[in-house]
C-alpha cells in the first residue's frame, strides 16, 4: 500500500498526472543536417546535455569515453551521445539516422542526426519526411558547401518549411561577425531560389555550448534566440494539418457483428464530426458521418492525427486504400503522374519495370514511364537520364493499375507521399512525391465489342494462351519454338512465333541491349502477346528475358491460365560451346558489351509452370513436352 503524497494523491495517480502533462505538450519533429564534420551529432548531444535530458549513468559513460579519446579544450565529446556504432566511429561519421527524444518544459522533441555523406541521401530523406523543421550545420571556416545545397535542396523538396542555419564553430573564426553575416546572407540567396521562407540563422559553437541553450558571452553582437528557444517557440504547424481538408485513408474494415460497420483509420489532415457530409475517393461515393467511435466511447469531434473509426449513415463498398474525404473539397484520384523519386535500392530504376506503390493505406502495382530527368544534385539542374542510380533523384512519370485518391505533396504530405517497394523480395527501394495527375487516361475508355475471345475460341475451336519461352541465348528456345508451332499447326491450331531476334528487326528496332531497353522489350512483347491471345491465338515467344520482373509483369498481363512459363534451361558452359552466332565469342572479347550470362544477369525462374532440361532432352522431345502440358490446360482441340 503507497502512501499518499502531500497532495493527498497516490503514487500511481502522480505519475499518471506526470504522463498526461508530457502528452499534452506540443511535439516538434526536426533533423540536424550538414557536411560530415560540421559538427551534428556535437550539437545534439550538448542540447541533451543542456536541456537536462541525461540520465546519470549516460553522463558517467560520456565523461569517461570523452577522457579517453581526449577532446578539443577538454570540454566532453557530445557526439558520443548519438554515434552509437562502432564503424561510425572509427569512420567518424554518422552513417545512419540517429533518433533521441527529450522534453523540455515548454515542448516535447523528437530530433534525427542524419547522415552528411552524398552515399547517405536515402538516410537523409527517411530522417526529414517526418519532420517539420532542420537545422542545417555549416561550418564557419567553410562556409555553404555543395552538401549544404544538396540538404537544403532535399528539405524543400520534401516539404520541411522551416529551417535554423547553425553556424558553428565560430569560436574557430574568433566569434567574427562578419563571417557570420556572409554565410547568412549566402544562404538566403540558396534559400531564396529554394522556396524556404523561413529561416533563423543562428552563430553557435556547439563543443561549448554558445547560443545553444543560453546567450554567448562571446558574440554579444547577436541578439536573436539561442537554438533552444528557437525550437521551443517556432510556430511549425500554424494548425495546417488540423485546418486542411478532411483527409482519413481507411486502414480496416471493422465488423465485429451485422450492426456495425465501422472504417477505422487514422486522420491524415482535417477534422470530423457526426453529421458532416464526406465522399469516398476513388469511387466518389457520397454519404454522412453517423458515428465516430474511439476506445474511450463516441466523440463529437476527431482531428488529425487521431485514430478512430467512422460510422456511414450509408452502407457504401468501402475497402482499405478509401480516403474519406470532405464532400466539398475532396481529394483526386487518378492513375498517372508526375512526381519526383528519390531512389534508395542498389539495383536501379529501370523505365517500365513494374514496383508495389504504398501511398498512405492503398496499394498498387506502379510503373515508370518514362524518366523525364535527374536532377545533378551539386548544380540542381535537370540532367538527361534513362535510369536513376542509388541515392539519385529524378523527375518521372508514373502509371498505377488502378485509380487512387492523392494530393498534391506541397498541400498534403500524408496523401501526397509514396513509396516503392520490390515487388518480389518486398523491400523499399523508393520514396516519391506526386505533383499533379496526368490526364491522358481520363479521355480514353475500353470499348466493348461484340466479337469477343470467347466467340473467336468458339470460332478457332480450341483455347488460346501465350507459352513464353526463356533461357539463356542458346539455349535452344527459338528451335523448340519453331517445332512447337509445326505441331500445333499440324493440329489446326492457330498460332504465332515472337521470336526475341525477329521483334527487334521491327516492333523494337530502335531498342539496344541496356538493361533498360531489355525491360521496355519485354513489355512491347507482353501487350502485343496479350493481343494475339485475345484474338484466339496460342502465342509462342522466344525470349531471353532474363529478369524475373518483367516476367512477372507479363504473366499479370493474363487470366489465369493463360500464361505459360517454360524455363528452357542449359549450362551456361553448354550454351556457349553452341554459340550458333558467335555472340558469346564477341562478349568474352569484349566486344558485346551486356550479355546475358557474361556481363548482364539472368534471373532464372522460381516456379515454371515446366521446365526443360534442353542438354538432355532433344528438342522435339521438348515440343512433346509442352504440347501435353497444353493438352492438360485445355487449349488444344
Amino acid at each position: 500500500m503507497h502512501a499518499p503524497g502531500a497532495d493527498g494523491t497516490t503514487p500511481a495517480a502522480q505519475l499518471q498526472r506526470i504522463v498526461q502533462a508530457q502528452e499534452s505538450k506540443d511535439l516538434l519533429r526536426f533533423i540536424t543536417c550538414g557536411s560530415v564534420d560540421d559538427g551534428k551529432s556535437t550539437l545534439i548531444g550538448r542540447l541533451l546535455w543542456e536541456a537536462g535530458a541525461l540520465h546519470d549513468d549516460q553522463l558517467a559513460t560520456l565523461q569517461a569515453d570523452s577522457r579517453r579519446i581526449g577532446t578539443r579544450g577538454g570540454e566532453p565529446d557530445y557526439a558520443l551521445l548519438l554515434d552509437g556504432l562502432s564503424a561510425e566511429r572509427e569512420q567518424a561519421i554518422t552513417i545512419d539516422v540517429a533518433y533521441r527524444h527529450f522534453s523540455t518544459a515548454r515542448r516535447r522533441f523528437i530530433v534525427a542526426d542524419t547522415p552528411g555523406h552524398e552515399r547517405y541521401t536515402r538516410n537523409m530523406v527517411t530522417g526529414a519526411s517526418t519532420a517539420a523543421l532542420a537545422v542545417v550545420l555549416v561550418d564557419a571556416r567553410k562556409g555553404l558547401l555543395p552538401q549544404t545545397r544538396r540538404h537544403s535542396y532535399l528539405v524543400g523538396l520534401l516539404g520541411v518549411r522551416h529551417v535554423v542555419l547553425a553556424v558553428n564553430k565560430m569560436d574557430l573564426v574568433g566569434h567574427d561577425q562578419a563571417v557570420f553575416e556572409d554565410i547568412r546572407l549566402a544562404y538566403a540567396e540558396l534559400a531564396g531560389t529554394l522556396g524556404l521562407a523561413a529561416v533563423q540563422a543562428i552563430p553557435v559553437v556547439a563543443v561549448a555550448g554558445d547560443n545553444i541553450t543560453s546567450p554567448s558571452k562571446h558574440m554579444p553582437w547577436y541578439s536573436g534566440p539561442t537554438l533552444l528557444q528557437h525550437l521551443e517557440s517556432v510556430d511549425v504547424d500554424s494548425g495546417e494539418s488540423r485546418q486542411a481538408a478532411l483527409r482519413f485513408p481507411v486502414q480496416w474494415v471493422n465488423r465485429p457483428n451485422p450492426d456495425f460497420r465501422g472504417l477505422a483509420g487514422t486522420l491524415a489532415s482535417g477534422s470530423v464530426r457526426p453529421g458532416d457530409a464526406v465522399r469516398i475517393v476513388p469511387s466518389g461515393q457520397r454519404s454522412r458521418v453517423a458515428r465516430i467511435v474511439s476506445f474511450d466511447g463516441d466523440l463529437a469531434q476527431a482531428t488529425a492525427p487521431q485514430s478512430v473509426t467512422l460510422v456511414l449513415e450509408d452502407e457504401l463498398d468501402v475497402a482499405r486504400g478509401d480516403v474519406i474525404c470532405s464532400d466539398a473539397a475532396p481529394a483526386q484520384a487518378a492513375s498517372q503522374f508526375q512526381a519526383t523519386v528519390v531512389w534508395m535500392d542498389s539495383e536501379p530504376l529501370l523505365r517500365g519495370r513494374s514496383y508495389g506503390m504504398r501511398i498512405g493505406t492503398a496499394s498498387a502495382v506502379a510503373t515508370v514511364m518514362p524518366i523525364r530527368h535527374r536532377i545533378d544534385i551539386h548544380t540542381l539542374a535537370p540532367v538527361a537520364a534513362e535510369r536513376l542510380e542509388l541515392n539519385e533523384i529524378g523527375e518521372v512519370e508514373i502509371e498505377v493499375d488502378r485509380r487512387v485518391a492523392f494530393d498534391p505533396y506541397r498541400d498534403n504530405r500524408e496523401t501526397g507521399g509514396f513509396i516503392l517497394v520490390d515487388r518480389l523480395f518486398h523491400r523499399t527501394v523508393g520514396a516519391g512525391m506526386l505533383h499533379f495527375a496526368l490526364r491522358r487516361g481520363d479521355n480514353l475508355h475500353w470499348q466493348n465489342l461484340d466479337v469477343d475471345r470467347a466467340a473467336r475460341r468458339q470460332l478457332n475451336g480450341h483455347g488460346s494462351a501465350v507459352v513464353w519461352l526463356t533461357g539463356l541465348s542458346g539455349a535452344g528456345k527459338s528451335t523448340i519454338a519453331n517445332l512447337l508451332a509445326a505441331r500445333l499447326h499440324a493440329l489446326g491450331v492457330r498460332t504465332y512465333v515472337l521470336d526475341g531476334d525477329n521483334v527487334r528487326h521491327g516492333l523494337n528496332k530502335d531498342l539496344g541491349f541496356t538493361a533498360q531497353d531489355r525491360v521496355e522489350n519485354i513489355r512491347r512483347v507482353a501487350e502485343v502477346a496479350r493481343l494475339m491471345v485475345d484474338a484466339g491465338l496460342v502465342v509462342i515467344t522466344a525470349l531471353i528475358s532474363p529478369f524475373r520482373a518483367e516476367r512477372r509483369m507479363a504473366r499479370e498481363l493474363f487470366a489465369a491460365g493463360e500464361f505459360i512459363e517454360v524455363h528452357v534451361d542449359v549450362p551456361l558452359a553448354l550454351a556457349e560451346s553452341r554459340d550458333p552466332k558467335g555472340l558469346y565469342r564477341k562478349a568474352r572479347s569484349g566486344q558485346l558489351k551486356n550479355f546475358t550470362g557474361i556481363d548482364s544477369p539472368y534471373e532464372a525462374p522460381e516456379s515454371p509452370e515446366l521446365l526443360l532440361d534442353a542438354g538432355s532432352i532433344p528438342a522435339p522431345d521438348a515440343a512433346e513436352r509442352i504440347l501435353q502440358r497444353l493438352a492438360d490446360a485445355g487449349v488444344l482441340p
